[in-house]
């Protein structure tokens, strides 16, 4: 899928992962199991996970983490793909 193909899908999108105050490493493992299910997860940053970091640097920390790709960050929500 190419990168406005994807944007369209991340409209109707829920988000399935919720990254809280103990981090990008408590969600990993949930993160990386639900992209082997499906290509597309959505996460939400809550604000005891951002402190005063910018929820884009967070997102591609934890798409690092999991090896995969971080399609957007809008607001306190990143999409990722695999």
């Amino acid at each position: 899928m190419n990168r406005q193909e994807l944007r369209k899908e991340v409209h109707d999108l829920d988000v399935t992962v919720w990254v809280g105050k103990s981090g990008v490493d408590a969600v990993t493992e949930e993160l990386d199991d639900q992209l082997g299910d499906r290509d597309l997860v959505k996460a939400k940053f809550l604000r005891a996970a951002r402190g005063r970091t910018p929820t884009e640097e967070l997102a591609e920390e934890l798409a690092e983490k999991v090896d995969a790709e971080l399609v957007e960050t809008r607001g306190n929500t990143a999409v990722f793909y695999r």
